[in-house]
């Protein structure tokens, strides 16, 4: 997520918001936003009901007990733009996601 971080100012010169949102609950999100050192952008859980808003994009994985890795880029009106699901252990790349929102 430091990609995200260290890039929140390009993001919010396109006019967009990042939210990351987890299966984990609201605690474990505030710890590892703390041991990070911060980050401007809000940590949503999606602890409970577990996994629906998961569940609602199409991206929760039962087995695992939790969201796949996952972009989707929403305009102002509610629809998805872009979506992507990476490979577990792949992080979301800044730079690609920055190319993708200054060419809509």
């Amino acid at each position: 997520m430091s990609g995200f971080r260290e890039n929140y100012a390009q993001f919010q010169a396109l006019d967009a918001e990042i939210l990351q949102i987890s299966a984990d609950p609201v605690p474990s999100l505030k710890a590892w936003a703390e041991s990070l050192g911060g980050l401007p952008f809000p940590l949503l859980s999606d602890y409970w009901p577990h996994g629906n808003v998961g569940r609602d994009y199409g991206v929760f994985n039962d087995e695992r007990g939790m969201d796949a890795r996952s972009v989707f880029i929403v305009d102002a009106t509610g629809t998805i733009r872009h979506s992507h699901v990476y490979a577990p252990g792949t992080v979301p790349e800044s730079a690609d996601l920055l190319a993708r929102l200054s060419a809509l």
